[in-house]
């Protein structure tokens, strides 16, 4: 009879961490309408952003604190957010250089670069973009777009995989709704 009640005792326990670790998923915790908060920053990664329906978060590099959260659309379309704690100045261009240098040597020829003005609230943000090709394939033009901008103590950065021009509606409002929300989201902290 002890033994029963030991297992059951230990069954309980695994349940209920298991339900917790549902709950808690790395730097994330579960929000009520199926989104994912970063504590840290306090940005949501909704489980829609448009056409995108996120596949997965967690932690990127964790000896650098940074949190990603992944999704994808039809058809090969993939957005990346990935959020970097900052502790000093911060330059997309080259935090961004390793993502290109990586590209580049795929084969990728830059076709767009320099900073964007979006209509983020409650003020407008500067966004760093670079955008390759990476493929040409009959109407297509299969591109990659990594975008940076700082929003207070933290970088939020990008990577959409596309084709051009089917999707590049869906891109422009994953980019757009992205910083939007870090915009309105992320605390100093």
């Amino acid at each position: 009879m002890r033994s029963a009640i030991s297992s059951l005792t230990l069954s309980v326990a695994v349940f209920a961490s298991v339900a917790s670790a549902q709950d808690q998923i790395g730097p994330f915790t579960d929000t009520r309408d199926g989104g994912k908060l970063h504590a840290a920053s306090a940005f949501v990664c909704p489980a829609r952003i448009g056409a995108f329906e996120r596949d997965a978060v967690g932690e990127a590099d964790p000896g650098k604190k940074t949190d990603f959260c992944a999704y994808s659309a039809r058809d090969g379309v993939y957005g990346t957010i990935k959020l970097v704690r900052l502790n000093g100045p911060y330059d997309a261009q080259s935090a961004l250089a390793p993502d290109f240098a990586e590209t580049e040597s795929l084969g990728g020829k830059r076709v767009a670069d320099g900073p964007a003005l979006l209509a983020a609230k409650p003020q407008p943000l500067v966004v760093y973009a670079r955008t390759y090709e990476t493929a040409k394939l009959a109407e297509f033009r299969y591109r990659v777009m990594f975008s940076s901008a700082q929003v207070g103590n933290w970088a939020v950065e990008t990577t959409i995989e596309y084709a051009d021009p089917r999707d590049t509606g869906i891109e422009n409002e994953f980019l757009h709704a992205v910083y939007a929300a870090a915009g309105h989201e992320i605390t100093s902290k």
